[in-house]
């Protein structure tokens, strides 16, 4: 048995497919396929039945893979201890965020973070919540950053910021004529909001303690993945929004004056860095998590005053 061996049932578990994993391993499918027949015939059993399309593990074969996602997790350790020998941070690290963060964060984080550890490459993707605990249970990436709790006793979660909720009206809204909002104000039939899957959206619906399938009228209904979108579609044909904390920064002097406050407790979401319970490059991870809570204005870090909205 061999770490490469490990790495290809792992890699062929992911992709379900031996094609796939071979790229993705950077190897031929015949090299990949013959390792892990030698793994098979090592350990007396078929790890895959090969008869299905797409590949599926036999019911040994889910709990090797399993074990082997493990044990290359604890090889990247040692490799993680060489790297803190050597005082410098180096290698790859995979990060997963949530496209309601993203843009206020990352820009920032890329800059200062390859100033600081140019030896480190980031690799970032925009994803759903949904995507990135999978991505993470995969090995596919080593962190995320997302709303938390996720109440998942695989990960664990490191919180980053919590981030007030701040209504954003057109004129014409009757919130505009209220100084401070409560989210009982809220009429979920003129709200703008993201589209399914987005964490966010039922957290604005639970702020409105209210559930409706989307805004829209008998004429056009609209979804978007987009909190710019959300602002534009205000500014643009009327009703209202509810924008996270971070969004704010760049707004015009004009746009300013479409935002409501709630009154305290003000709904906010918390933030936070999610890994496996038993992740490697510990230290890029914990740089990266100094990084984000270095960004956030101070108000963002404490709770106070503030009333959480799970999603």
């Amino acid at each position: 048995m061999t770490i490469v061996q490990f790495e290809y049932i792992v890699a062929v578990d992911t992709y379900r497919s031996f094609n796939l994993a071979a790229k993705n391993c950077y190897v031929t499918q015949p090299t990949l396929s013959m390792q892990i027949q030698k793994l098979e015939d090592s350990l007396g059993v078929k790890i895959f039945n090969r008869s299905k399309s797409p590949v599926t593990p036999t019911e040994v074969g889910i709990e090797i893979i399993a074990q082997a996602r493990v044990l290359l997790a604890e090889y990247q350790k040692i490799q993680d201890l060489v790297s803190d020998r050597n005082k410098e941070l180096s290698g790859e690290l995979k990060i997963g965020i949530i496209p309601t963060v993203a843009p206020y964060i990352v820009p920032k984080i890329i800059t200062r973070f390859i100033e600081k550890y140019p030896a480190v490459k980031l690799l970032v993707w925009e994803q759903n919540t949904e995507q990135i605990m999978q991505q993470l249970k995969l090995g596919l990436i080593d962190c995320g950053i997302v709303s938390t709790p996720l109440h998942d006793p695989q990960l664990k979660e490191t919180t980053l910021f919590y981030e007030n909720f701040v209504a954003y009206v057109s004129e014409e809204s009757q919130l505009a004529k209220k100084k401070k909002l409560k989210p009982e104000d809220i009429n979920v039939e003129e709200l703008w909001i993201l589209n399914d899957g987005h964490c966010m959206r039922d957290q604005v619906l639970n702020i409105c303690q209210h559930r409706k399938t989307t805004r829209g009228s008998q004429h056009y209904e609209y979804n978007t993945g987009s909190i710019e979108t959300l602002k534009r579609m205000v500014d643009e044909n009327n009703g209202a929004t509810i924008l996270p904390e971070l969004a704010l920064d760049d707004l015009s002097e004009e746009q300013q004056q479409k935002l409501r406050y709630f009154q305290s407790p003000e709904p906010a979401r918390e933030i936070g860095l999610i890994t496996m319970k038993n992740f490697a490059k510990k230290r890029m991870i914990e740089a990266l998590k100094t990084e984000v809570i270095s960004l956030v204005p101070p108000r963002l870090k404490s709770k106070t005053k503030k009333e959480l909205i799970e999603a």
